[in-house]
């Protein structure tokens, strides 16, 4: 299950002693055994074998758990959990694949009975859980449920886990109807979680019911190395949150697992965010993309009785979820990722490939590959789906899109004997900063490419901004034909009113074509302008610089103090080796930070460190970007290493960017300070 991040405590315990931890990946097995309990199984384990054989999560588990959007609040409840299955029914989520309906932390009473039998909450759930299941399963549905291989699950209640009752735990789970069980890793008394996990996993198979079983031990015991033979799914991280932060940081660490996955034994890198507030429909849908890339289980973890239209549209992308559900079992490989452009091709099993090209910049940006690149044959030309936009395309074997910041376009291409029946794929880009200071003319140039193996006729191209903007074109706007490989290069003048707010504004460029045979197209490129004002002469901090934008893994980027993972100015004093600092930036790992310099500044300095306040948590490194240069790069900082001075020549540049991974193992506790930082322009 999952656990709120809190600024003492939120991360996985390394060997995950007796204190409350958070489910992260893994698999794991037996405990102590309980009287009456089959024994445990040995320490030891055999080599993992390919899968479990018994028939289950051939594809990826889909699905719902409430943790994401109820944590441990009285809303989880019986008519929550009946509701889910109803709308899974009249919302067309079954129809799309979505099957389990799955119980986290806090079902359950504190206390065992007099047998040593777990007791659902007669609050939460008066009928029982097999009451519930007994719903589900008349929906066509299947219902999961949790507890932990500790003596308790992770919630401070202390809720029973199942470490020595794992045998009598799974019969009753058996006995309700359960399907699926999520075996989280929270006080587990340093047993060795192979034997704890295994444990489970006999106990599971001895009930004679099948149940996909979820090992959730956080990737600390590498389980992708070992559980193929115990799991049918692990978790490769700790817990995601409704971030953008947090999303990229486990998409980054779940990425280069993808050998290790394949039919009934898959990565996990936790629940969708989809629909639960904190990140934009743009950047759900890259988390739904590139989880579906990634062959990983789908489990929605927002509330679908309070979901918006643009949630159940992405949850309920059909084209997308096929590429989750492909029985080859493939997860996507890593192609290219230089500069936050990233490649992820998937191999389906019709031999064709799905192709993400995900741009985790704050930026749009050109991401571009070929046929060849991603695996495909040698062909004259190819088919491009656009799983998004549910359009089909020709190309010559350039896939290739500007993508829009945080975005993902996701393409499913095919050596297509049948490709001549398409229209011409055809890119549009634009060249140039999309920074506009109020009442000053900034010049682009739009770029319409035919990418496809046909010409593309009658071309034209339009450009527009908000009411009141002036978008005025000082060149061609049509074509009669565009040949593959060439380009309609477009000037506009574009001008924000005097008075015009700073800020980020709405852009969209927009071509429309025919095919050869007359069938109409169009392409649409979403933007954003931003409005900005010229940097200051002098040293300025910057935690008093208005910025362009920022994205931070736990609450928002905080001005002059510690982050605080929560609301704006929650944060504490800015303290690194015993230093108090006035000025900064407090962020947390996954983070960036942009300002716009103009062209008109010289040099950033800070003193930089993880905060004193996580005690002796958090691995992260700082880096500074002029516009798509990375300048300067500490290397990975721990909090038991003093603040260490970073400077940058920014002599040049029109953006300086300030970023924070996670120093390569998942975000938790990485309290980041830019200490002292300042601009000097």
């Amino acid at each position: 299950m999952r656990h709120l991040h809190t600024r003492t405590t939120r991360r996985r315990v390394v060997g995950a002693l007796a204190a409350g931890l958070l489910c992260t990946a893994g698999l794991a097995s037996p405990a102590l055994a309980a009287p009456g309990s089959a024994p445990a199984a040995p320490a030891t384990a055999s080599p993992a074998s390919p899968a479990l054989a018994d028939g289950l999560a051939l594809t990826p588990p889909m699905g719902f758990n409430n943790w994401n959007s109820t944590h441990c609040r009285a809303e989880f409840n019986e008519d929550m959990v009946k509701g889910i299955a109803d709308i899974f029914v009249d919302k067309g989520l079954k129809d799309a694949g979505y099957q389990y309906v799955n119980l986290d932390d806090c079902w359950a009473l504190p206390g065992r009975d007099a047998n040593g039998q777990l007791v659902p909450d007669p609050v939460r759930f008066p009928g029982g859980i097999k009451a519930v299941a007994d719903y589900v399963h008349a929906k066509g549905l299947k219902l999961g449920i949790y507890t932990s291989a500790g003596t308790k699950t992770c919630n401070s209640a202390g809720f029973p886990g199942a470490l020595g009752h794992e045998y009598s735990d799974a019969r009753q789970f058996a006995d309700w109807g359960v399907d699926y069980l999520k075996y989280d890793n929270c006080n587990n008394q340093g047993v060795d979680a192979r034997l704890r996990y295994t444990t489970m996993r006999d106990a599971l198979k001895a009930t004679g019911r099948p149940i996909v079983y979820s090992i959730c031990e956080w990737g600390e015991n590498k389980p992708w190395e070992w559980a193929a033979d115990v799991g049918h799914l692990w978790r490769t991280t700790g817990d995601i949150s409704d971030s953008w932060g947090s999303m990229l940081s486990i998409l980054k660490q779940n990425l280069p697992l993808a050998p290790h996955a394949g039919p009934g034994h898959w990565n996990d890198p936790d629940m969708l965010e989809v629909g639960n507030g904190g990140m934009t429909d743009t950047e759900y849908r890259s988390h739904f993309s590139m989880w579906s890339v990634m062959a990983a289980p789908l489990l929605i973890g927002s509330d679908l009785r309070k979901a918006s239209a643009a949630t159940f549209d992405i949850l309920d992308n059909k084209e997308v979820i096929a590429v989750d559900q492909d029985p080859l079992g493939k997860q996507g490989a890593v192609v290219s990722s230089t500069g936050g452009r990233w490649v992820v091709s998937k191999e389906m099993k019709d031999g064709s490939r799905a192709v993400a090209l995900f741009n985790e910049t704050g930026s749009a940006q050109r991401i571009a590959t070929t046929a060849q690149a991603v695996g495909l044959p040698a062909a004259d030309a190819y088919t491009q789906r656009d799983l998004w936009r549910h359009k089909s395309y020709n190309t010559a074997g350039t896939i290739s899109a500007t993508v829009p910041a945080h975005g993902t376009v996701l393409f499913r291409v095919a050596a297509d004997p049948r490709w001549a029946a398409n229209p011409p794929a055809v890119e549009l880009g634009l060249d140039g900063s999309p920074l506009v200071e109020a009442g000053k003319a900034a010049t682009l140039t739009s770029t319409v490419t035919d990418l496809g193996r046909t010409p593309a006729r009658q071309v034209s191209v339009t450009m527009s901004g908000p009411e009141g903007w002036t978008v005025r074109a000082t060149g061609p706007t049509t074509q009669a034909v565009l040949p593959t490989g060439r380009a309609l290069r477009t000037q506009w003048q574009v001008t924000a009113p005097e008075g015009t707010a700073t800020g980020s504004y709405d852009l969209t460029l927009r071509t429309a074509y025919r095919s050869p045979t007359g069938v109409r197209a169009e392409t649409v490129l979403p933007l954003k302008a931003s409005v900005v004002v010229a940097p200051p002469s002098g040293v300025s901090p910057l935690g008093d610089l208005p910025w362009l934008s920022t994205t931070n893994g736990w609450g928002p980027v905080e001005r002059n103090t510690s982050n605080g993972e929560s609301a704006a100015g929650d944060g504490r004093p800015i303290t690194l080796g015993g230093v108090t600092y006035a000025k900064g930036l407090g962020v947390h790992a996954e983070s960036a930070v942009e300002y716009y310099t103009g062209k008109a500044c010289e040099t950033v300095t800070a003193d930089v460190g993880v905060d004193d306040e996580k005690g002796a948590k958090g691995t992260v490194a700082f880096e500074i970007w002029a516009d798509d240069v990375k300048l300067a790069s500490t290397g990975v900082l721990t909090n038991a290493m003093p603040a260490q001075p970073v400077t940058a020549d920014v002599t040049g540049a029109q953006v300086v960017r300030l970023v924070v991974t996670d120093g390569g193992d998942g975000i938790d506790s990485d309290h980041a300070d830019w200490a002292d930082a300042k601009l000097s322009c």
